[in-house]
């Protein structure tokens, strides 16, 4: 016989406290892990209400915050090697780091999604990003700033950043594509602002204090986060009870637990067996080894040919101003019925335009001549940012599509990690930057070249099967209207003669 309690004791045993109409509060027992799953109601928000557009706005903050943070790093080149009196590979690698746990970290922000929701992991990420760069600002030598500026400021960036994407397709769901299009204008807001922030800081606190300022800064993504409030879904929550928890398992099944996890984030199963997936990463792949050095060299560049430190800052701020308007046209453009069967050449083409541009950089350092170099720069590169995840999603089923992004995002982090300390060791051995675009240029137009080869080669074959079915087909239904409808055909016999 159960009897009546008082107080917070009845909570603190393992009961769940349950109140009836007309009846005095009263006590049941049941199971610890039943009262986890009854927790007091929380007022969610409507997908396409007039809360998503709050969100929307936050989502485009934070991108400008994170992504866009990665092309300053170029300004602060030249005074990180004269302070750590370090190479041009050494100092490289602080940014090489950055990019590749912003995209290596992915799967793992995944997880914390689907544990802790998208807007605890937009408000982790944040502070992460905020305690390296002021941690960084506090550096002694390079292998501090190494773990600080570039291991920890990257994660945390890649938790804001990939879990305001996911939070931003629950709010919208009949404007999904007008969201998103709208949301990457705040990559380009961000690369045209991070520069001349850090120009105007880095003139008056020097970089230790510019990276300081920057911690607070990143703080804002806490702010994005706390707006990104939970959304009702079409079925209500409902209390249930959960199974008990399993038994501790032998250390065999733990290595087959995280075998199972790595295989539900990680498609090496697609990587084997659909070959246009294989074609799109490992030519995305090549091209990363190219596609970052401008945004890290170019300002240095432009220095080294006597460009003053005001206007070589600009370059990447004219980029990023381009991209605000470049973007989305080419977004819209992408997302036509008519480009549909030619996006994978489009895309290609992009990364041989791209390529192209860096010769003409390569061989003039003149102001003028750079300016036009970003405009064109900012074409193809608005190209690339809009068709990488389209190419992939008519490559890979939807279903199979967020394994797929999850190995990809891996290894294109492996690219970014290796890609600027080989211009390092490129321009240390030359001495001559020029080297470091022409370096570029090969990347990308290699690339260019493999996945355009390669997307037709596999479309040619594709379409010899399909030729081959129809006409199989077709000679089927010959054979069957000429015999007549009454008539059985023979079986046909087939002799193998080769294999």
């Amino acid at each position: 016989m159960l009897r009546p309690m008082r107080g917070p004791l009845a909570t603190s045993q393992g009961r769940c406290p349950s109140v009836t109409p007309g009846t005095a509060a009263a006590t049941v027992a049941v199971r610890p892990w039943q009262c986890q799953q009854q927790r007091m109601p929380q007022a969610l928000e409507r997908a396409d209400g007039s809360w998503a557009w709050v969100v929307l706005l936050a989502t485009m903050v934070t991108q400008g915050l994170t992504l866009g943070f990665p092309t300053c790093i170029g300004i602060f080149f030249t005074d990180l090697q004269w302070e750590f009196q370090a190479s041009n590979s050494q100092t490289s690698w602080i940014p090489s780091i950055l990019m590749a746990v912003l995209h290596m970290a992915g799967p793992l922000c995944s997880i914390l999604v689907g544990r802790f929701g998208c807007r605890v992991t937009t408000m982790l990420g944040g502070v992460l990003a905020s305690l390296g760069m002021v941690a960084s600002s506090f550096s002694r030598n390079l292998s501090q700033l190494y773990f600080t500026a570039g291991f920890i400021t990257g994660l945390g960036m890649c938790f804001s950043f990939q879990s305001s994407i996911t939070v931003l397709g629950f709010y919208f769901v009949r404007r999904r594509v007008l969201a998103n299009a709208l949301a990457s204008m705040g990559v380009s807001l961000g690369i045209t602002l991070w520069p001349l922030l850090s120009r105007y800081l880095l003139e008056d606190l020097g970089w230790r204090g510019t990276f300081l300022v920057f911690g607070g800064v990143f703080l804002h993504c806490c702010i994005c986060g706390a707006i990104m409030r939970p959304v009702a879904t079409s079925v209500a929550p409902e209390t249930k009870e959960c199974p008990p928890p399993p038994p501790e398992t032998p250390a065999l099944g733990c290595v087959a637990a995280c075998g199972r996890t790595i295989q539900r984030h990680l498609a090496f199963d697609i990587l084997r067996h659909n070959t246009g997936y294989c074609v799109y990463v490992l030519g995305v792949m090549w091209s990363i080894l190219g596609f970052p050095l401008p945004q890290v060299f170019l300002v240095p560049y432009a220095m080294w040919h006597g460009v003053d430190e005001q206007q070589a800052a600009l370059l990447i701020s004219i980029i990023g101003f381009s991209n605000i308007f470049l973007r989305p046209l080419a977004g819209l453009m992408a997302g036509r019925p008519a480009f549909a069967s030619h996006r994978k050449y489009l895309f290609s083409l992009a990364f041989l335009l791209n390529g192209l541009t860096n010769l003409v950089c390569a061989a003039s350092g003149d102001f003028w001549v750079l300016v036009g170099y970003c405009l064109v720069y900012s074409v193809s590169m608005s190209g690339i940012g809009a068709l990488v995840f389209q190419v992939l999603m008519d490559i890979v089923p939807m279903d199979q599509f967020p394994r797929a992004l999850g190995l990809f995002t891996v290894l294109d982090g492996f690219a970014f990690l290796i890609s600027p300390p080989l211009a390092g060791l490129l321009l240390d051995a030359t001495n001559n930057f020029s080297y470091v675009f022409f370096m570029s240029s090969f990347f990308l137009i290699s690339a260019a070249l493999f996945m355009g080869g390669s997307f037709y080669a596999l479309q040619k074959k594709e379409q010899g099967k399909r030729a081959v079915v129809a006409d199989a087909l077709e000679q089927d239904i010959f054979l069957e209207a000429k015999d007549g409808p009454g008539k059985q055909r023979s079986p046909v016999i087939m002799y193998v003669t080769s294999v």
